[in-house]
């Protein structure tokens, strides 16, 4: 599949993954930063932002995909930086191309099944909304709203409604959801793996520490504190104060 992608900077490359009902536009805090020293590769996954659609939703699939834009744009000595179900992207990638990957960071996310239940009020609001057929922005809210979702989350889905449409493949998230939480155990990998977690969040919690280490021994795992999820929408600077440390290291 033939991912669309926007790339700034120069030297070397740093691919940029998104997480679930986002688009590439969502790490751009990150990429303006790091475009001064790198070439950074923002990506719209399958299924969202520009990136085509597929009735397959699952983690090989996707890290296939970033393979084939990886040898379409020749890349090599990468280094990948994935939110949440971008960082499961980045993370399977080891499996694929680890020839090309010189370090990956995961933010907030870590190699382990998760349960459905933290976003199945965002799924059943986004079923109802589909099953009603609504176009309207602030009909779509209100129904949102009914589903006790945050301002925040609202806001933050309809960055991705445009033109009376979801920009992401909203019938095949939902039914492949369970695809997305899922996650097969890999075979220990040596690359350098940072792993950031939200001191707020409960997405990497100290009983995930020996699944981490056992996949990616080589690792390393930081703590935002006050941070939720959206680590590095939150905290901005202390993510890219993270990462900088990191890569030069």
């Amino acid at each position: 599949m033939k991912l669309h992608y926007k790339i700034q900077g120069d030297n070397q490359a740093i691919l940029l993954l998104h997480g679930l009902f986002g688009s590439l536009d969502n790490l751009n805090m990150l990429a303006k930063d790091l475009s001064i020293n790198y070439q950074t590769i923002q990506i719209d996954l399958r299924n969202h932002g520009q990136s085509p659609w597929s009735n397959i939703m699952n983690y090989q699939a996707m890290a296939e995909d970033v393979a084939e834009l990886c040898h379409d744009l020749q890349l090599a000595n990468i280094i990948l930086i994935g939110h949440s179900m971008g960082g499961k992207v980045a993370l399977q990638l080891s499996q694929l191309i680890p020839q090309q990957i010189a370090k990956i960071c995961a933010i907030d996310i870590a190699p382990i099944t998760y349960s459905q239940i933290a976003n199945m009020p965002v799924i059943n609001a986004l079923t109802q909304c589909i099953n009603q057929g609504l176009i309207d922005k602030e009909q779509i809210a209100e129904v949102m709203q009914q589903y006790d979702l945050t301002p925040a989350i609202i806001s933050f889905l309809l960055k991705s409604f445009k033109h009376q449409r979801w920009l992401f493949n909203a019938n095949v998230i939902i039914q492949q959801y369970d695809n997305i939480c899922d996650w097969h155990p890999i075979s220990a990998c040596d690359i350098p793996t940072l792993f950031i977690r939200g001191g707020n969040s409960n997405y990497i919690t100290d009983k995930d520490y020996p699944a981490i280490f056992s996949q990616f021994p080589n690792a390393q795992i930081e703590t935002v504190a006050g941070a939720n999820h959206n680590v590095h929408a939150e905290k901005t600077q202390e993510v890219l104060h993270l990462l900088h440390s990191w890569l030069i290291d």
